[in-house]
């Protein structure tokens, strides 16, 4: 990697790092710094041209933590109604992957990975799958660990390293599965 893509990736990061401190609030079901955090995986991934099945990673614990978030602010503000999770979570994704497949990044016939069950599977889907599966894994974590430990962290962060570290796991798992 050449050092001007270095530079641009560092301020990238201290740039963002900086914003949400800045005006970063309370704390919420899964923080803001945690969803700004898979969400510039995300783009960082792409543009440096990695696989689809870890950038689909990426993009599951995004959509993940924008459920919960979304979840946690309809509680907040007393919106309740019958199937909020599920109608929640079908609407991110649908949002997600229809335009995904619309310009045709899902479901690419150069993009497949395995075969399973008489089709191919899209690396992209993989990743999303065990992405969404992996963030909500380790936010639930999280949340188990603080109830454990009296409502309190066990180091400072954890709310955004507990999360993301399954991501960065995945990732470097999928990098030696699809070399």
């Amino acid at each position: 990697m050449d050092s001007n893509k270095l530079k641009k990736i560092l301020i990238l990061f201290l740039s963002v790092f900086t914003i949400i401190f800045i005006f970063a609030k309370r704390a919420m079901a899964v923080c803001p710094l945690c969803a700004v955090a898979v969400g510039s995986g995300l783009g960082l991934s792409r543009w440096l041209g990695v696989d689809d099945s870890i950038s689909g990673l990426w993009v599951g614990g995004l959509i993940v933590s924008m459920i919960i978030w979304t979840i946690s602010w309809l509680d907040k503000k007393k919106i309740n109604f019958q199937g909020k999770a599920a109608t929640t979570a079908f609407a991110y994704y649908l949002l997600t992957i229809l335009p995904l497949y619309f310009y045709k990044i899902l479901g690419d016939p150069k993009n497949q990975l395995f075969y399973l069950f008489g089709f191919y599977f899209d690396k992209l889907a993989l990743g999303i799958i065990a992405g969404s599966i992996g963030f909500y894994f380790g936010a639930n974590l999280y949340n188990e660990l603080k109830e454990k430990n009296h409502g309190k962290a066990y180091f400072p962060f954890q709310k955004v390293v507990m999360p993301v570290t399954p991501l960065i796991i995945l990732s470097v798992l999928f990098y030696f599965l699809t070399k």
